[in-house]
């Protein structure tokens, strides 16, 4: 009797644990459509601007003379941009992401921080951070960049770094998302193969008013990109992780179940027996 009602109390558990994740795999797979649908045409929108702004730096000739393109060699430390997620219970995300910050974290490099995730693990390895900030948990909105930007300015344009890299969890599909680093300062461009395309190309106003703005913008597309493609990588991890943890609590639901309904049919056997046992003992008296 004592072990059906511990059978009992953990099935309950079980289902209360599989309603709980059933829900949270209901609302991340809602989030992800939003995020999916913003972090694609987004990627469409940045391919383009970069075309853009390579045709705009190729007709100015100015290739290394804009200070967002200049490295600076006479200081050996990079500022590294880290976007996580404020919240667990997302896979192997925030792991994969931690691994990634510690393979990346040589020479001592500064940190600006987004999420709670990385925070902790930033702290632990005692690194000096310029700046905290949330990641939220709605879907990133512009705005987000804009003391960001103010933190690169900051450092990079007043040569405390030789570069700045963003580090993020690029998405690629519902099931593919993996921790990338990308070189977001000094800007890059290859020119050269360019050259031909934009001799008939006209810009208005010149190219030399039009620079500076655009790799402004440019450089802002490249952080907000970051920002919703990281995104849409948690709510994509935490619905695969919440469907499995559904799967797997309704497994053990299953296997609770069948273990409860063999001790119930062993225990009405035992007492069908015991009947036909004290019923044969009265008549043979």
């Amino acid at each position: 009797m004592a072990n059906m009602l511990s059978l009992k109390r953990r099935i309950k558990t079980a289902q209360n644990v599989s309603k709980t994740t059933r829900a949270m795999q209901m609302i991340a797979a809602s989030k992800l459509k939003r995020a999916q649908t913003a972090a694609t045409l987004s990627k469409t929108y940045v391919n383009k601007l970069s075309e853009i702004t390579k045709n705009v730096v190729t007709k100015t000739g100015e290739n290394n003379s804009h200070a967002y393109m200049k490295k600076n060699n006479d200081i050996d430390r990079k500022l590294v941009i880290v976007l996580s997620p404020d919240k667990g219970l997302c896979g192997g995300l925030v792991f994969n992401l931690a691994r990634e910050i510690i393979k990346e974290d040589t020479k001592n490099p500064y940190y600006v921080v987004i999420g709670k995730k990385a925070e902790n693990v930033i702290l632990k390895l005692d690194r000096e951070i310029l700046g905290i900030f949330p990641f939220g948990t709605t879907l990133p909105t512009f705005d987000v960049v804009y003391p960001i930007i103010k933190l690169v300015n900051d450092t990079f344009l007043e040569g405390k770094v030789s570069e700045v890299q963003l580090l993020f969890t690029d998405f690629t599909s519902v099931f593919a998302q993996s921790p990338t680093v990308k070189t977001i300062l000094p800007l890059q461009f290859d020119t050269q193969e360019n050259i031909k395309n934009c001799d008939d190309m006209l810009f208005e106003p010149s190219v030399e008013k039009l620079l500076p703005n655009l790799l402004e913008h440019y450089l802002e597309m490249i952080l907000y990109q970051g920002f919703l493609d990281n995104y849409a990588s948690e709510q994509a991890s935490r619905m695969i992780a919440m469907k499995n943890a559904t799967d797997n609590a309704n497994d053990i639901i299953n296997e609770l179940k069948l273990e409860y309904n063999k001790s119930r049919q062993e225990r009405i056997t035992n007492e069908i027996l015991d009947i036909g046992s004290g019923f044969f003992g009265i008549k043979n008296e």
